[in-house]
């Protein structure tokens, strides 16, 4: 193999060939291939793109560059994957409900970098949570409670972990296939039966253009339907936080409060539920979407998927009084200051990657991979598109460490506040399936 030549092919615009591919991939691993070689092949990806068979050849050589996990359980496993938004609290409700109607959920997620959150954090909100364990406990907890959410192991695609650290300082991560790629070689490696896409679209979201989106939707179905995952995407909107909060800790007790039924936030149900009939039914365990829904729904009056997310947290080294008292467990900012209106109105919009940018300020977020960030802080109590405000009422109820950060928290939500006299037209939560 000799690199520069792979390199030429994709940036003059030819189709690669999978062994090409291949080779390349592997020399990224053992040394081969140079750092400036791998950042010259995504660019030459980003300008040039890739057909699906060449993103589907990329998915499975950087799959293949590190062990695969296999999986001896008595039900299908099932995962969830987003690209990410505000207030996506989804996966917290999304694990334990699958497992509670006979899926197993081997989550790996990923932190939050930038304006949105990321499930690791939300979780390592939580004192003495392990969410680095070893594959032995990992492998035990899927088995023994249903569902496990961590972090990537090392050894699982470390051709995507080299690539994507590459693509992070050459800004060339807006690449839909080299995007696909790095999904779902992960994915594949899990060893599931089955996946849900979760992309967003909207002012919030990574994608923020609906044609974007699709096109991200398509692809990573697509592919990775071709390279033997059986995957539905579904494409929703981002265009208000998901959930009424933003912040670790407090998504995290958002999420309790829904399991146990005690305070159930519309839009965050609504596709949380979506998502987890598309795995029942992907994974044999639904007849179709009113089965799948009726057995989610009695998961949930029940109670039973708040027990298995209890059970989940104590197995990973968490508190097992959690889901009985958050408050007295998680975090709590010493400051809270609540936004008021300085009109009337109804909420026309919002700029949602505006509430995302008003946690990081707070430090609940990453400027850089490196940065640690404070799990107590964020925004609550959110003002919902559509609402009806009068002056003086809260659009939000800011949580922060000091006042400094919290005045600068507070400009950036009301920037992202439009209110207006009419009301606005209401929008598509759930806006398209797609099969691949």
């Amino acid at each position: 193999m000799i690199p520069q030549e792979i390199i030429r092919r994709k940036r003059d615009g030819h189709r690669l060939h999978d062994v090409e591919i291949a080779q390349f991939i592997a020399g990224l691993v053992d040394g081969q291939v140079t750092e400036g070689q791998a950042a010259a092949f995504a660019m030459a990806v980003f300008f040039r793109g890739m057909e699906r068979g060449e993103c589907v050849a990329l998915t499975r050589a950087m799959t293949q560059s590190g062990a695969r996990m296999q999986w001896d359980l008595p039900g299908p496993t099932l995962d969830k994957h987003s690209t990410g938004g505000i207030g996506d609290t989804v996966s917290l409700l999304l694990a334990p409900l699958v497992a509670a109607c006979g899926g197993y959920v081997p989550m790996i997620s990923g932190r939050g970098l930038g304006h949105t959150g990321g499930t690791l954090d939300k979780l390592d909100s939580i004192p003495g949570y392990v969410s680095t364990p070893d594959r032995a406990l990992f492998r035990q907890v899927v088995r023994d409670v249903g569902c496990a959410i961590i972090g990537q192991t090392a050894d699982l695609a470390p051709a995507d972990r080299i690539l994507y650290a590459i693509r992070d300082v050459t800004a060339t991560v807006e690449s839909i296939p080299l995007i696909t790629a790095s999904i779902l070689s992960k994915k594949i490696a899990a060893g599931l039966d089955g996946l849900v896409m979760d992309v967003k679209t909207g002012s919030g979201a990574f994608m923020t253009s609906l044609a974007d989106s699709r096109a991200l939707a398509q692809s990573i179905a697509g592919v990775a339907n071709d390279a033997g995952l059986k995957t539905v995407a579904r494409i929703t909107d981002m265009n208000e936080p998901l959930a009424n909060c933003a912040g670790n800790a407090l998504e995290v007790r958002h999420a309790i409060l829904h399991l146990k039924g005690e305070a159930v936030d519309e839009r965050l149900h609504d596709v949380t539920f979506a998502l987890c009939a598309d795995m029942l039914v992907l994974g044999g365990l639904a007849r179709d979407e009113a089965d799948a829904m009726q057995q989610l729904d009695g998961a949930w009056r029940s109670g039973r998927a708040a027990e298995i997310f209890a059970r989940m947290v104590t197995a990973l080294g968490g508190p097992a009084e959690l889901v009985d008292g958050p408050d007295g467990i998680l975090p709590q900012a010493p400051l809270r200051r609540l936004v008021k209106t300085h009109e009337a109105g109804f909420v026309a919009s919002i700029n949602t990657r505006m509430i995302g940018l008003a946690v990081l300020e707070l430090g609940g977020g990453r400027r850089r991979a490196a940065d640690s960030i404070h799990f107590a802080v964020g925004v609550s109590e959110l003002a919902r598109c559509g609402a009806r405000l009068e002056k003086g009422d809260g659009l939000a109820l800011i949580h922060a460490s000091n006042e400094d950060s919290a005045a600068r928290a507070e400009a950036l939500v009301r920037k992202a506040y439009s209110l207006a006299q009419d009301a606005p037209a209401p929008m598509l939560l759930l806006v398209e399936k797609l099969t691949g």
